[in-house]
């Protein structure tokens, strides 16, 4: 059966390949970039490579979260529902080293807009078939401090990794409030071949397939149906991984409460 399946961040690395694959089974594939330019042109490309024309795609810069809400509207006004949602649009490395409200860039980018994007498509998610949301999480999962939700100044590793658990925790959480849709946190694969990866650290281990194939598993495969509120650890395993225990903090009610009311006081 064809779904409708929105993925973030999907201009290159393993959002584009999942969206070229995806599209190649007969899906409704939307996905998302920054630049208009850009998207255009690897709409074209992912139609061409899969033979689909229901690909499109939206844009908005997950810096500015005003720029996610209106996105959000507009996929509300073209998309009557959404099946799929994978929020895999994220950063480590950049220049640019703040956003909403002068927040660390990768803490708006990597975990604000996706709880912003999510909430606000969550009429299109309750009339899904099967709803699945995959999250984008990271191998780098480390304690969520209050300096980071003061919008202090932290290290770009700091940053990321407490991103990255902050998006476990609050799938965890959105899971239990919406039991009729799958949620699940992955670890797509440290140091994949992405363009991420190699600015970040100058190598990787494994080619960017293994990403976008956990992706597109964890997204359409039966094997997964009905599984929620569980975090998938790609480095696990060969050629892919399993579920695994996240960081104990995702675990931890008390902190996951905390964290939502905070991120309420940033976004509102």
């Amino acid at each position: 059966m064809s779904k409708t399946i929105l993925i973030t961040g999907s201009t290159d690395g393993i959002g584009k390949l999942a969206a070229i694959k995806l599209a190649k089974d007969g899906h409704e594939v939307y996905v998302h970039g920054r630049n208009a330019e850009k998207l255009k042109k690897v709409i074209s490309e992912i139609k061409e490579a899969s033979n689909n024309q229901n690909v499109d795609g939206f844009v908005a810069d997950f810096s500015d979260l005003e720029a996610v809400s209106i996105m959000a509207e507009s996929i509300k006004n073209r998309v009557p529902k959404i099946d799929v949602l994978i929020n895999n649009a994220g950063i480590f490395k950049t220049s640019v080293t703040t956003g909403f409200k002068g927040y660390d860039i990768r803490l708006v980018v990597n975990y604000l807009a996706p709880y912003i994007l999510t909430n606000a498509l969550l009429p299109l998610l309750q009339k899904g078939n099967k709803t699945r949301v995959v999250n984008l999480s990271s191998a780098a999962q480390t304690h969520v401090t209050d300096a980071a939700l003061a919008g202090m100044n932290i290290s770009a590793g700091e940053a990321y990794a407490q991103s990255k658990l902050a998006l476990t925790m609050w799938s965890f959480n959105f899971a239990k409030q919406h039991d009729a849709i799958s949620v699940i946190a992955v670890n797509p694969g440290s140091l994949l071949n992405t363009r991420m990866a190699n600015e970040a650290y100058g190598q990787h281990w494994s080619p960017a397939t293994k990403g976008a194939d956990i992706l597109y598993d964890l997204a359409v495969s039966e094997e997964y149906i009905d599984i929620t509120g569980k975090y998938f650890d790609n480095d696990k395993g060969n050629p892919k991984g399993n579920f695994a225990k996240a960081h104990p903090d995702a675990y931890d009610a008390e902190l996951i409460s905390k964290l939502i009311r905070k991120t309420e006081d940033i976004i509102n």
